[in-house]
């Protein structure tokens, strides 16, 4: 039976109520609280029944037919919200918001929270090592607006984005915003969903009419108030978040951060492994040593965004310097550090409402160590100003007992001696318990009947438990009026035990509503300094995050980076810090020396030698320089890289029916069009993707025109040996490889980078190594050789595709003259060299 469909008229009381509630929210699953359980109705419950595999049955509703119906209990309600959103459903959990106690008829209840992708705040359902976004999304003629905000921890971001759907693709995967609010359609998000089909997209067009002051006072830009404005307006308005403690903003300009695309950010591993997809092994997983969420978020932010600012870097720099220095201070700090709580966090949760007075007990353990962490950075001179919050602490110890009920209206969070009145009614209450344990005693006596149980239960309060065997054992002298009938037992109350019941239950209400209203005073409390609370939070977070850069650096003798302005790369004994932390025994270090006239490193080397990871390794020592790390090597003079480029490994993308090839001159394209002189590109194999005449021509003529037009840093590794006469035409490509020799028919690898070229591939001795058939390696062995006996008839037969002699070949060169690569697209140029390649065969 659809909602829809339903005769309203006929509907009884509490259905009428539901139905009312859920047309408010439509585009929700209500999860509308029922006793014990949540419960959901019509099409929600359908759809619930289907996606969690419940049983769908029936509740009578007025109408002839029952209502389909499925429920879940209340104490186990995060696991199935969790299920539903990663399914990208969105939540409202209806409440009851009166006391049934004092309210007569149907109790009035209430939408308190919608929850969606990008606004689930329960630490129980979030990655402590990462930030949850929701975003809006508006487009301007000349810009993407970007507005970030983390429910979980009130952090807003602000990103003006020029207007390139690459760039606010690759800006929306980098930050893994769950959820995007946009105006109207934005083409770049059909792409953006057919990369990533989890992102959650929604529709609203208003704008909050006022929003924090003191938020107001830190945004000049009328666009950038008007993204806050625009998210703010839906998360109030259709997910009922309270956002008056957001008082800061972070407003990013993207030229001041070394950009890197999602390629990148894949194929150098920095936050997960290509082939696992788990954090286990990638960059982030070798620096993360943090004593706190709060850190590793930190760390990650500046490892995915590393900035330009030398002066900011150096000051890292001098900061692990002297963590290490100060090794006795450090190490007391990381066991202060390790006394704190998420409490970016933890302030989340007082400002959305999901606060419990565990989590003030957690606040109240993170502030108590504040001063001892005040005083260590004052010895280390760091420039951090951190308040202690003295009067929070002591009312927090003061008040809260030390292991309370995770929910706060049930009473047993204030310790004695907070609350005269409180402590009164505890007394009364204590009192009345004593008094059932002597009377189940007493009646035990007077009745005879041993197994008689005094017990309890929401319904219908204290109760005389009797079981079905010594029911005849009742005597109407003792005054007892059966109550209710069970399976195995009967249950009875006494003048006696309702007169005492009524006392202790009034003190037991009294003290649950006096509790809940101290719980409030606290939360109240706190929340007034929610603003300074989170400014000490994120001090912490960065004197964490560089904490843990100084331990890594300690422990794997991490070297301080000179940086230059020169475009020089002067790397001595570098290695890669996960795969030589992997390899301990056999990795093998080598230098990478690009002095400022030096562009283009050209390797070549067997395939398994090592030439990708020391490109790699060289990309991630420039990473971690620009977040302010040291870095895997012996010594290391770096210039500020503004963007990385990566193109390693050939995979297909079926998603996008895109082949191997046309993913390689894509990646080789966006290198092309946006690299300046301050890159670094990585190319490794290019053009392998392709018939092999077609591949060298392309491979070369990226290679040139990166050396013509860009002059950037580039490494590129290739098993196109005719590429490295490229050394004695262009004075900046330096030919280097990775060795590698034969022995007793054995390939060796030796894994070390040295000048010059190498002009063999090993491919069958690699086979060999991978466990081929002897019979084939064989058979590979003889038709090589035949091929190397006839290479010098094989290259004149092929001279017209492999010359590069510009008189031999101008015909081949003329057509090129008057094309402009940068507005070329990858189909237009493999259709040109189709064309050009066909007219001269047939000359």
């Amino acid at each position: 039976m659809k909602r829809s469909e339903v005769d309203r008229t006929k509907l009884s009381p509490m259905m009428a109520q539901y139905m009312e509630i859920k047309d408010k929210y439509p585009d929700t699953l209500l999860f509308y609280r029922l006793g014990d359980f949540y419960e959901l109705f019509f099409d929600d419950g359908e759809i619930a029944s289907r996606e969690l595999g419940l049983t769908l049955t029936g509740r009578a509703s007025g109408l002839e037919e029952k209502a389909p119906m499925c429920g879940v209990p209340h104490h186990a309600v995060k696991t199935y919200i969790e299920k539903l959103v990663n399914k990208g459903y969105k939540v409202a959990i209806c409440e009851q918001l009166e006391d049934p106690r004092f309210t007569k008829g149907m109790v009035k209840r209430g939408v308190i929270d919608v929850i969606s992708k990008g606004t689930i705040a329960d630490l129980e359902l979030l990655d402590s090592t990462q930030n949850s976004y929701i975003a809006s999304l508006l487009d301007f003629p000349d810009i993407y607006l970007l507005t970030l905000l983390d429910i979980s921890t009130g952090k807003l971001i602000s990103i003006s984005l020029l207007k390139d759907k690459d760039k606010l693709i690759n800006t929306i995967l980098s930050y893994q915003i769950k959820e995007i609010i946009v105006r109207k359609n934005i083409d770049a998000l059909l792409e953006l969903k057919s990369v990533n089909d989890n992102i959650q997209i929604d529709y609203s067009e208003g704008l909050k009419d006022d929003i924090n002051e003191h938020l107001k006072e830190n945004i000049s830009d009328v666009r950038c108030l008007m993204g806050v404005k625009h998210l703010f307006y839906f998360l109030e308005s259709y997910e009922l978040k309270d956002l008056e403690g957001i008082t800061n903003i972070n407003i990013i300009n993207p030229d001041d951060y070394l950009q890197m695309d999602v390629h990148a950010i894949t194929n150098l591993e920095l936050v997960e492994t290509i082939r696992s997809k788990e954090r286990i092994n990638s960059l982030i997983w070798f620096l993360d040593k943090c004593a706190t969420a709060m850190g590793s978020r930190k760390l990650k932010d500046y490892l995915l965004n590393p900035i330009l600012n030398e002066t900011i870097l150096n000051d890292r720099y001098d900061k692990i310097e002297k963590l290490n220095t100060e090794f006795i201070l450090r190490d007391n700090l990381k066991e202060c550090l390790n006394e704190v709580y998420d409490i970016e966090r933890l302030t989340g949760k007082v400002t959305n409402g999901s606060l419990n007075a565990r989590d003030l007990v957690q606040l109240k353990k993170s502030l108590s160590v504040l001063p001892e962490i005040k005083d260590i950075i004052s010895k280390l001179k760091f420039d951090y100003d951190i308040s202690t919050f003295d009067d929070i602490t002591k009312e927090l110890e003061l008040s809260l007992v030390d292991t309370p009920p995770i929910t706060v209206k049930e009473g047993g969070m204030i310790k004695s001696g907070y609350s005269s009145e409180l402590d009164e009614l505890k007394s009364i209450r204590s009192g009345g318990k004593e008094f059932v344990s002597s009377f189940e005693n007493t009646i035990r006596e007077k009745t005879g009947i041993k197994s008689l149980k005094v017990g309890f239960n929401r319904v219908f309060g204290y109760y005389i438990e009797v079981s079905k065997g010594q029911v005849g054992e009742i005597k109407e002298e003792f005054g007892f009026e059966r109550r209710q009938t069970l399976a195995n037992c009967e249950r009875f109350i006494s003048p006696e035990l309702k007169e005492k019941e009524d006392m202790i239950l009034n003190a037991e209400e009294k003290i649950i509503d006096l509790e809940y209203e101290l719980f409030n005073h606290l939360k109240d409390m706190v929340k007034e300094k929610i603003s300074d609370i989170r400014i000490v939070a994120d001090y912490l977070s960065e004197i964490d995050a560089i904490l843990s850069l100084a331990i890594v650096a300690d422990n794997n003798h991490l070297v301080r980076p000179t940086l230059n302005h020169n475009h020089i790369i002067d790397i001595k004994d570098g290695f890669h810090p996960v795969v030589s932390l992997l390899n301990k025994n056999t990795y093998v270090n080598n230098d990478c020396h690009m002095d400022e006239n030096v562009q283009t490193l050209l390797i070549t080397g067997p395939n398994m030698s090592g030439k990708s990871t020391y490109m790699r390794q060289i990309a991630i020592t420039v990473i971690m320089a620009q977040m302010g790390s040291f870095v895997p090597c012996k010594s290391a003079n770096l210039p500020i890289i503004d963007k990385i480029f990566t193109r390693i490994g050939a995979s297909d993308d079926l998603t996008l029916g895109q082949s191997t090839f046309m993913v390689e001159m894509m990646e080789a394209n966006n290198a092309i069009k946006n690299a300046t002189e301050n890159s670094l590109i990585l190319f490794d194999e290019l053009g392998r993707g392709t018939a092999t005449y077609d591949g060298i021509s392309l491979a070369r003529a990226i290679l040139e025109y990166v050396h013509d037009h860009i002059k950037c840093k580039t490494l590129f590794s290739t098993h196109y040996h005719e590429l490295t006469v490229l050394e004695k035409e262009y004075s900046e490509i330096k030919n280097v490889h990775v060795d590698a020799t034969e022995e007793g028919g054995r390939l060796i690898f030796l894994h070390k980078v040295k000048n010059g070229s190498i002009d063999k591939s090993y491919g069958v001795h690699v086979a060999s190594l991978a466990g081929m058939p002897n019979e084939l390696i064989k058979r590979a062995d003889e038709i090589l050789s035949s091929y190397e006996d006839n290479k010098k008839t094989s290259k004149e037969s092929h001279i017209k595709q492999l010359s590069f002699n510009m008189e031999e070949k101008k015909e081949v060169i003329d057509p090129l003259k008057d094309i402009d690569p940068l507005n070329l697209t990858p189909m237009e140029a493999l259709n040109l060299i189709y064309k050009i390649k066909n007219e001269n065969q047939n000359k």
